[in-house]
């Protein structure tokens, strides 16, 4: 890999960029709090070489909404089913919005 691949990487939010102590540092929380939201299926950190954990910038938001929920009351395991369903939903509307745009170029009078 050049350094121009690597610097390519930097923009990518699903690149695992985080050590785990990284991680729980940016987050305010604990490397136990990303092991649990890891168990519960949240997030599944990509392992180095080495077996140690990474974070994406992706995986990062999703833990940060999880401490978010904890923080104010809700369980852990409801907080990730929460998130997933959240995501779930957000993919859901962008694909509708990309089939309504690809309708709407198709058929432009049906969508007045």
């Amino acid at each position: 890999m050049t350094a121009d691949d690597s610097y390519g990487r930097l923009d990518d939010d699903d690149y695992p960029a985080y050590t785990m102590g990284r991680a729980a540092e940016m987050l305010g929380t604990t490397q136990g709090f990303l092991r649990a939201i890891g168990e519960a299926r949240l997030i599944t950190p990509l392992r180095s070489a080495g077996g140690h954990r990474r974070y994406s910038r992706y995986q990062l938001r999703l833990a940060a909404r999880a401490r978010e929920l904890v923080d104010h009351g809700t369980p852990i395991e409801a907080a990730c089913r929460i998130i997933i369903l959240e995501d779930q939903l957000e993919e859901a509307q962008r694909i509708n919005a990309e089939y309504r745009r690809a309708a709407e170029s198709v058929n432009p009078t049906a969508a007045a």
